[in-house]
C-alpha cells in the first residue's frame, strides 16, 4: 500500500521498519517537528508482526507527506531501504531509522549546508540515547570531511546524520547484506570521489536498543570483515591492514562510551 502526494517534495525521508511499535511514532513525530517542511517521509515496513502498520497510518492519516509501503514479505533493512530509496521523489534522501530521531533543526540546517558549498554527501554529529531514550553524553564526532581510506578503517558517518544529493550522485542503492548495508554504500561513493562532509553539529539521537544487531560489537566487526572482503573485494592481507584498524578504534569507541555513561 502506499499513499504519496501531488507535489515533488525537496527532501525525501528514508526510513525501514520492522516490529518498531515502541518507537515509530516518536520517530515520525521528529520529523513533523522538523523547521524544515519541504518533505516527504517514505516508510517501508518489512512484514511487521505487531502494531507498526497501524501506528504509521494513524500518522499517515493526518500527514499527507508520510507514505507507507508494505513489504509482500519480510526481506530485511537492505531491501526495506532501497524500496524507499526507489520510490522516493525528493532530490535530496535524508537516513534514519525507525527508532532514531532527529532535532527540529536538522533538515533545514543540513539542507542549507548542502546548498550553500554544493556538496553531494553530508552528514553531522549525533548523540547516543539509551533505549527508553535518555540521553547520554556521548557524542560521536563528524569529521570535517572523510574520504575513501579513512572510512575503511573507521565508520563515522551515522546513517541517521546522512543527507545525499542525488542530482550530484545518481541513483544509490545498498547492498543486500544483513547489516552494515549503509556503510558499503559511504564506501561505494567515497571511493567513486564524493567526499563526506561533516557538519559539527548534533543534530539527531541514535537509539542504543539492547537486543538490535548493531549494539552486538561481535557481529558488527564479522559484518565489516564481510564488507571489506566481498563488498569492496580488498586482498586478504589489505583486509587484514583495515581490520586491525577498525578493531583498535572500536575498543578505542567502547571505552569512551563506557566511561560518557
Amino acid at each position: 500500500m502506499t499513499m504519496q502526494n501531488n507535489q515533488t517534495p525537496l527532501v525525501s525521508v528514508i526510513t525501514p521498519a520492522y516490529n518498531a511499535e515502541r518507537f515509530i511514532g516518536e520517530t515520525i513525530q521528529s520529523v513533523i517537528d522538523q523547521t524544515f517542511t519541504d518533505w516527504e517521509m517514505v516508510i517501508v515496513d518489512d512484514r511487521s508482526q505487531d502494531r507498526t502498520v497501524e501506528i504509521v497510518e494513524e500518522y499517515r492519516k493526518k500527514d499527507p507527506r508520510i507514505r507507507l509501503i508494505v513489504l509482500e514479505e519480510n526481506s530485511g533493512s537492505a531491501i526495506a531501504r532501497n524500496t524507499a530509496i526507489r520510490e522516493a521523489d525528493g532530490r535530496y534522501l535524508a537516513f534514519l531509522d525507525s527508532d532514531d530521531l532527529w532535532i527540529p533543526e536538522k533538515l533545514e540546517r543540513q539542507l542549507k549546508f548542502m546548498q550553500e558549498t554544493g556538496v553531494a554527501f553530508s552528514f553531522t554529529k549525533y548523540r547516543r540515547m539509551e533505549e527508553d531514550g535518555t540521553e547520554t553524553n556521548a557524542i560521536t564526532e563528524a569529521p570535517a570531511t572523510v574520504h575513501y581510506d579513512a572510512l575503511m578503517k573507521r565508520c563515522v558517518i551515522g546513517c541517521l546524520t546522512v543527507m545525499l544529493d542525488t542530482e550530484k550522485t545518481g541513483s544509490v542503492e545498498m547492498v543486500n547484506i544483513r547489516t552494515r548495508q549503509d556503510y558499503a554504500l559511504w564506501l561505494d561513493l567515497t571511493r567513486r570521489g564524493f567526499l563526506a562532509y561533516g557538519i559539527p553539529e548534533v543534530l539527531s539521537k541514535y537509539r542504543v536498543v539492547g537486543n538490535s544487531i548493531s549494539s552486538n560489537k561481535w557481529k558488527a566487526a564479522k559484518q565489516n570483515w564481510r564488507v571489506f572482503r566481498e563488498v569492496e573485494k580488498q586482498s586478504l592481507p589489505r583486509s587484514i591492514w583495515y581490520f586491525v584498524h577498525y578493531a583498535v578504534l572500536s575498543i578505542r569507541d567502547v571505552i569512551k562510551y563506557r566511561i560518557s555513561q
